[in-house]
């Protein structure tokens, strides 16, 4: 846990593993009087992003995060770390989140995805009971695809369906390579500390439930959004999937590929902002400091235009 921040756990209703809780945390700077960033992260993630805080509230935001459900601070003992069955599932912290931010401030309200967390963001202000309460939405290289070629995809999807039908714990061990982490991490070849129990550099498995729940998701996305909020939707200029570590590692998406950002999210809304950031990694905001602080400030200079 970092200082500075408050952590809160929401307790919430059980589920196929038992008891289940998501962590709400929120900045010590934070007013109450000024417009609020809820942040919610992406897959084998959680909040270690105090930089992005403290950036806001330089410039004139509160700050709030969610720990989803069975990530982070958020896994209990006796469930699978990052597991689930359906991204709805995620809709009731959210729904607490929001209302729990509400309780205290009235202003403008940004919900902030990143990776996974855009997905989950983007189907909740389509079908979150809170929706309204949302003023904009911005987008940290949105997982609107699997980065599979597309036959791969037709061929997932039902294999998928059919093994987690039969094992609901079914799963695949190394699917994600640890190019990624060890690029973030500031033992290997980054400048982020983070706690690898929550985000280990080989990964959490993958499990077939989990990849269903997320192509269903994107194909109700690519099917049926209609956001009414508008929509910032960031990305890096490159997107490769590297060998081993390298310079370009540290310039591009390794972990997505951008061309999917830019074919499906346009359809997200009627009010959508594409934004190429030049050298940006995965996670735009865990960039080197110079490209990380224009995608800082590009954003709040577009919120400032748009809400």
């Amino acid at each position: 846990m970092f200082k500075d921040f408050n952590y809160q756990q929401l307790k919430l209703a059980k589920d196929y593993e038992g008891e289940v809780e998501a962590t709400f945390i929120n900045a010590s700077t934070n007013t109450y009087k000024r417009p609020v960033f809820l942040y919610i992260h992406g897959f084998i993630d959680y909040f270690f992003h105090p930089h992005v805080s403290h950036f806001l509230d330089e410039v004139g935001y509160d700050f709030c995060a969610l720990e989803l459900r069975k990530y982070g601070h958020s896994i209990l003992p006796h469930q699978h770390p990052n597991y689930c069955r359906n991204i709805e599932e995620y809709f009731e912290e959210i729904d607490k989140a929001i209302l729990k931010i509400k309780e205290l401030n009235q202003e403008e309200l940004i919900l902030m995805g990143h990776s996974t967390g855009g997905l989950v963001s983007s189907l909740y202000l389509n079908k979150g009971n809170q929706h309204d309460k949302v003023d904009a939405l911005v987008l940290n290289s949105p997982f609107l695809e699997m980065n599979v070629p597309t036959f791969s995809r037709k061929f997932l999807k039902p294999f998928s369906k059919w093994v987690g039908s039969l094992l609901p714990f079914g799963k695949l061990d190394g699917m994600l390579p640890p190019t990624y982490p060890s690029s973030v991490h500031k033992d290997y070849n980054g400048e982020w500390e983070f706690d690898l129990k929550f985000k280990p550099i080989e990964g959490f498995p993958v499990y077939f439930k989990w990849s269903r729940a997320i192509m269903n998701a994107q194909d109700e996305l690519k099917q049926n959004s209609s956001i009414k909020q508008p929509i910032l939707l960031m990305y890096s200029h490159d997107s490769y999937i590297p060998i081993k570590h390298e310079d370009r590692v540290m310039k591009s998406d390794i972990v997505l590929n951008v061309e999917h950002m830019k074919k499906y999210g346009p359809g997200l809304g009627k009010n959508v902002t594409m934004m190429e950031i030049q050298n940006g990694m995965h996670d735009l905001f865990l960039s080197p400091k110079e490209v990380r602080e224009e995608a800082l400030t590009k954003m709040t200079d577009w919120l400032s235009d748009s809400v």
